[in-house]
């Protein structure tokens, strides 16, 4: 259905600087032909990497912009100066001669009329609204709705009340019928005001907080980058009048820096006029419109989150988008599931403890686990903290490797603080050792028990070595680390898995290990320890150079053989050498005299042994002052 958009044009508002009655926050009523579509229907690239999310954005109606540049902290609008305004314009209005049953306004007696609407209303000068309201067209209603409706969460009195949702009924009873509209942009604008309403968020620095946020959440999508910039354009200007909105409501709060605190009596009241715009719209209001108006509400909270005081979301600056919420899945909004996954992945811990409580009430299922792995997907500790404590997620299996896999050390820390089993930690361990994140590996490591290691370190070598993806660092870490805690053990896994025939063996796994770890590797480091040595022994009986090396020192002379082996060796980490490395050092060590060991627990006392024979300057070479 096409709709026509109501917005209005103007400049930033300052809430220190001076208010003048005669140029107040109005609606100028230019029109726009416009769908109103679904809060998704902005951009349809915010569904999560893995599983279901919600594509929340929020209506394309155009947004209201104050045509004023400044207000001030006093209300200074009359109903002495509104009332012969209000006659004057009547008596023009009723002299044309398109006036009657079928009214219809041209677009500067629209202007006109939007601004003193909007000023009596904000002055709560009903008697000028209601006269004002039989003037309007079917337009100029739909945009009076709107105006009246968004007023109703800055109500704090019962006289308040009683006088707005007097206009609003008298609005609908003249004809009004845009309840979309009006439900979806007094739902975000509820949103944004709730959210101001932390003691840590200032009215001048939303709009960037926003868009920060905002073009955050764009990055992680993928989708047309064209799309992405107008939808961000069209976020930040519906912002921009949500916060002015805010800042002109609140022009006679004592701090006019930030939105006061309000009451819990006065939350009531605001709740009171929405539940009765909502009965009034009776079944004008259909389960899309709940459902967008949801998503609407939800998105500039899942925006505002980083900005939340720690507890928000039980404090009464929270309670009127708790009883929001509650009275839009009564009026059959089913997103809620899709609303609190993407809560979750983006952090939002204030809202995600909102939907929580919300589900628990109706009896909604949500997705905690799922929205666990969103939330650690994206390292939201705090979100991780709430999911598991409150919302009783359990699954930690998932998150955990994919956590080990990205080499997310602080979100593997927090799950193996909170406790995982056995299996899980060995699982992840091979995760991380798959994708060489050798930082995790370590850390998770000495937190696998010993008898789970032995007996599943085949099929952890072959895990690993299978979804590798070309790198095998992190098999060669497990290695070097003796994960089986017994280098006996250690190299016989290898060997075993080396000589296998076991046609799920990865190719690139096998010959690695074949290569450098085998008990062939072994014997291949001695026969190339001593083909090195025969030919260190013919330089130096028949080379021919002007330096003859077997004039050089003795320690020298092993430095020129053996120098690159020890620094290889030495630069190896972990307890173990490979069986190639281990086979080129004992064969290094029996020909320097050092004995013939081959225990394969001697690995480092090889090393020393080499260490002993080789120049102490170039073993630990002095630092220059």
């Amino acid at each position: 259905m096409e709709k026509e958009i109501t917005f209005v044009e103007g400049t930033d508002m300052h809430l220190e600087d001076e208010f003048c009655p005669e140029q107040s926050f109005s609606v100028e009523m230019e029109t726009e032909e416009n769908e109103i579509g679904s809060p998704k229907s902005e951009i349809q690239c915010f569904s999560s990497e893995t599983g279901e999310g919600s594509n929340v954005v929020f209506s394309r109606e155009a947004p209201l912009i104050s045509k004023e540049t400044r207000i001030s902290g006093v209300c200074s609008c009359s109903t002495k100066k509104l009332k012969p305004r209000v006659v004057a314009m009547k008596s023009e209005i009723g002299n044309k001669e398109n006036f009657g049953q079928e009214k219809k306004l041209s677009r500067q007696d629209r202007i006109e009329l939007g601004r003193m609407f909007q000023s009596a209303v904000s002055c709560h000068d009903w008697e000028p609204a209601e006269s004002l309201i039989l003037l309007a067209d079917a337009q100029t209603l739909n945009d009076a709705l709107c105006i009246t409706l968004d007023s109703i969460w800055f109500l704090s009195t019962q006289q308040e009340l009683d006088g707005i949702t007097g206009l609003i009924k008298k609005i609908i009873a003249n004809g009004a019928y845009d309840f979309t509209r009006a439900a979806l942009r007094t739902s975000f604008l509820a949103s944004c005001v709730s959210a101001c309403q932390s003691q840590t968020m200032h009215l001048e620095d939303t709009v960037n907080v926003m868009a920060q946020r905002l073009k955050e959440r764009l990055q992680e999508c993928n989708g047309d980058e064209v799309l992405k910039a107008e939808a961000s354009a069209k976020v930040q200007k519906f912002t921009e009048w949500a916060l002015k909105c805010i800042g002109f409501h609140s022009r006679c709060q004592v701090n006019r820096d930030r939105v006061i605190q309000s009451s819990i009596a006065e939350v009531q009241l605001q709740l009171s006029a929405f539940k009765t715009f909502l009965d009034l719209a009776g079944n004008q209001l259909t389960g899309k419109d709940f459902t967008e108006a949801f998503d609407a509400a939800c998105f500039p909270l899942t925006l505002f989150s980083s900005s939340f005081n720690p507890g928000w979301s039980s404090g009464i600056s929270a309670t009127a988008i708790q009883g929001l919420l509650g009275m839009l899945v009564e009026g059959g909004a089913d997103n809620v599931n899709q609303c609190f996954l993407e809560a979750s992945r983006f952090g939002s811990t204030e809202l995600v403890r909102i939907l929580l409580q919300i589900a628990h009430r109706n009896s909604l299922d949500v997705d905690v686990d799922l929205a666990l792995g969103f939330a650690s997907h994206y390292c939201k500790i705090g979100t991780m903290e709430c999911l598991v404590e409150e919302g009783n997620a359990i699954a930690f299996l998932g998150p955990l490797m994919r956590a080990s896999e990205r080499g997310c050390m602080q979100v593997v820390q927090w799950f193996v603080k909170r406790g995982c089993r056995d299996m899980e930690l060995c699982l992840a361990l091979t995760a991380a050792t798959s994708s060489s994140q050798v930082d995790v590996a370590g850390y998770l490591l000495p937190h696998v028990p010993q008898h789970v290691l032995a007996a599943l370190s085949i099929e952890i070598l072959k895990a690993a070595g299978e979804r590798s993806g070309g790198s095998l660092d992190g098999v060669a870490f497990l290695l070097h680390s003796d994960f089986l805690g017994d280098p006996t053990a250690t190299y016989a896994v290898a060997d075993s898995i080396a000589r296998s025939d076991d046609e799920s063996v990865a190719p690139e796994l096998k010959a690695f290990l074949r290569e450098n770890w085998s008990e062939a590797a072994f014997l291949d480091g001695l026969k190339q320890g001593q083909e090195h040595y025969m030919n260190l022994v013919m330089i130096l009986n028949w080379g021919r150079s002007p330096i003859s090396l077997r004039h050089l020192p003795g320690p020298l002379r092993v430095a020129v053989a053996y120098l690159p082996l020890y620094r290889e060796c030495a630069a190896t980490a972990g307890r173990l050498f490979s069986q190639k490395q281990r086979g080129l050092l004992v064969e290094a060590v029996r020909k320097l005299g050092g004995g013939s060991s081959e225990d394969v627990s001697q690995g480092k006392e090889l090393l020393a042994v080499l260490e002993h024979y080789l120049p102490q300057f170039l073993v630990h070479p002095r630092r220059m002052p």
